[in-house]
């Protein structure tokens, strides 16, 4: 699994951040978060395929996390796409996308499904959940939770004990499914161990610190609203958001794996301050930056590296 940072400003973009996106590389599909103005060529640069993102999830109304939307699209449709597009969004998403579908003379060749997102919304897809609850901004924002589904661990030593061999019969085990040996019934319970981890990834899109996103982001890497130092709380507090020591603060009480500060306020020339005093609460911790990609292990430290 992959994470490609597209942009990382908050509000207004500057020469190194774009507005707000985030692709997610899971097997063979793209998940964006959030798609501000500029996201397209963002996608040009780190090579992300416009044809694989199958879904985009817009987190709340603010500009800077949905303008890059009409461009996107055309550009989809130039490209003859033809598979349906599902865009999830808070109360109003039906209407935002009919907008965005009259803007402009072309012909769109592919179906674009809205679908409007509430507090603990969950999709179940064969490989993953995503789930979005809502968080504390100055109007309605959600954030998501990827999570990986893992079946449990099959322990080969006790099926080999009790007769079985290496067969489809292993495959009907890990899916829970009951099999016969020697007329002896053997349950999944009999060979298989615990869970197994998966990858998680939560984005807390724009918020104040909030137990919605603590209380979802054990194990989990998180991409955390860390628009102010933490000179600047009071002014956090104002705008409803977060500062890096805030998002550091969350990471710790929540057990999360890595930590990642993003929505970044155009003051930072110089953003290793934000890193430093988060570090201070939390070590695992990154500034993000435009274009730049995680690539994500179950067992060893992340991979980060800046596409050029």
């Amino acid at each position: 699994m992959r994470i490609t940072f597209l942009g990382t400003t908050a509000a207004v973009p500057t020469r190194e951040r774009n507005h707000t996106s985030i692709a997610l590389h899971y097997m063979n599909e793209i998940i964006l978060l959030d798609c501000g103005e500029g996201t397209q060529n963002q996608m040009v640069k780190a090579k992300v395929s416009f044809m694989k993102i199958k879904k985009i999830f817009i987190t709340h109304f603010h500009g800077d996390h949905f303008l890059g939307l009409p461009g996107l699209i055309q550009t989809m449709s130039l490209n003859d796409r033809s598979e349906p597009l599902y865009i999830y969004g808070p109360k109003g998403i039906d209407y935002l996308v009919e907008i965005v579908k009259s803007l402009g003379a072309y012909d769109l060749n592919f179906e674009i499904i809205p679908v409007e997102i509430k507090n603990n919304f969950k999709i179940e897809e064969k490989h993953y959940t995503i789930k979005c609850v809502e968080v504390e901004h100055n109007i309605e924002t959600y954030g998501i939770i990827f999570e990986e589904k893992k079946g449990r661990e099959f322990l080969l030593e006790k099926a080999l004990a009790l007769g079985l061999k290496p067969s489809p019969l292993f495959k009907k085990l890990q899916e829970g499914k009951e099999v016969i040996v020697n007329g002896r019934v053997i349950k999944p319970d009999d060979v298989l161990g615990e869970q197994k981890k998966g990858f998680k990834v939560v984005y807390s899109s724009d918020t104040r610190p909030c137990r919605a996103i603590e209380e979802n982001c054990k194990d989990a890497v998180l991409i955390h609203d860390s628009t102010f130092d933490d000179t600047l709380k009071e002014d956090a507090k104002e705008k409803k958001h977060s500062t890096c020591v805030e998002a550091a603060e969350i990471a710790k009480r929540g057990g999360a794996k890595e930590l990642y500060l993003t929505h970044i306020s155009p003051r930072y020339k110089d953003d290793s301050i934000l890193a430093e005093q988060a570090r201070k609460i939390f070590e695992n911790v990154h500034v993000a930056k435009d274009l730049m990609q995680v690539e994500l292990s179950l067992r060893k430290p992340s991979r980060i590296y800046i596409i050029r």
